[in-house]
């Protein structure tokens, strides 16, 4: 059964609301299984460094643990976790208004099995404060609306000079054989992303990368703590091989890094 709570407690409606109104705030996204989280230390550094940014806040970093585990099924299953800062008294006239931040902290069931590859095309756009993981999603879910009604399955994020930057809730990846390529540019840093990152064993860079020249890659995928390692069929009408080896090696990495456990 999905959780959601404000401070530990049922999420009161009024306070539920004033996130939607006025649409200020930041979260992360994790993956718990048996009580326990890869990267969590990164997530916690991501929430106050973010509050920090936007409420000029500092989080308690015990606490958010303390929400997570309470939110956490008792017999283990996997569950994907968000964990969302917001201040329900800021107001539109006066957001510069001290700053009260809370922790909406909501559960959904983790899907079991690797999903699909994915076919996504460029669009060119830019995230407001690309470096903090915020809750403007607005941009983001209409271009992958835009996309999905023209019958591919999400999109990647290109700057004005067509150069590649992130996926719309996701980091991506490109190999060269076993060469790992991250693009170069302004977008949030993942956590996925460092977590394999620092797994990986073989030669990686970080370059800017041209939309118009993804052929010379043989593998793509998109990284987040969603989903792990997924496969990119194709981006607009370059295709890559799902089937790459390097990529179930990659995924095989990512599963064998060691999950923190949330109760410390």
């Amino acid at each position: 059964m999905a959780e959601i709570e404000i401070d530990g407690a049922p999420a009161d409606p009024a306070r539920l609301a004033a996130l939607g109104l006025l649409n200020y705030g930041h979260f992360t996204t994790l993956r718990a299984e048996a009580g326990r989280v890869r990267g969590l230390a990164l997530h916690l550094d991501r929430l106050v460094r973010d509050c920090r940014v936007l409420f000029g806040a500092e989080l308690d970093r015990a606490v958010v643990r303390e929400r997570i585990g309470a939110v956490l099924p008792a017999d283990g299953a996997p569950v994907i976790v968000r964990v969302t800062v917001y201040d329900p008294a800021l107001g539109l006239e006066r957001p510069a208004a001290p700053a009260a931040p809370v922790l909406l902290v909501t559960t959904r069931p983790a899907a079991a099995a690797a999903p699909a590859p994915l076919r996504v095309r460029t669009v060119a756009y830019r995230r407001e404060l690309p470096e903090v993981k915020h809750v403007g999603l607005f941009g983001l879910v209409h271009h992958r609306r835009q996309a999905q009604l023209a019958g591919y399955d999400d999109v990647l994020l290109v700057d004005e000079d067509g150069l590649v930057v992130e996926g719309a809730t996701w980091n991506a990846g490109f190999l060269a054989g076993d060469e790992l390529v991250w693009p170069q540019g302004p977008s949030l840093p993942g956590v996925t992303e460092a977590l394999l990152s620092g797994a990986y064993w073989g030669p990686q860079s970080r370059e800017p990368l041209p939309a118009a020249g993804l052929g010379r890659f043989t593998a793509a995928f998109a990284v987040n703590a969603g989903v792990g390692v997924r496969p990119l069929a194709a981006v607009d009408g370059t295709a890559f091989d799902p089937g790459h080896p390097v990529l179930a090696e990659l995924r095989a990495a990512y599963l064998g890094i060691p999950a923190e456990p949330v109760g410390g």
